[in-house]
């Protein structure tokens, strides 16, 4: 008996199945399912350049943040 899902595990991941699993993979989430999939049907550059991606907007977010309070705290001590 075949498994409905066999389709979907033989494609290869799209861009928003990469982002998807690195998301997940970074909060710790990541099912044994997905993470067998993308092992074996993923090409590790798009993980890696989708990791570097996530990890740049997370620290530009956190800068951001951070510039943001410390003009809200002292506004006159620019």
């Amino acid at each position: 008996m075949t498994d409905p899902d066999d389709s979907r595990k033989l494609q290869a991941p799209s861009f928003l199945g990469v982002l998807g699993s690195v998301l997940a993979s970074m909060f710790g989430v990541q099912s044994n399912r997905k993470r067998k999939q993308d092992f074996t049907h993923g090409k590790p550059s798009q993980y890696i350049l989708v990791g570097l991606l996530v990890t740049g907007v997370f620290i530009l977010t956190i800068w951001g943040v951070v510039q943001l309070v410390m003009k809200l705290a002292a506004p006159g001590l620019e």
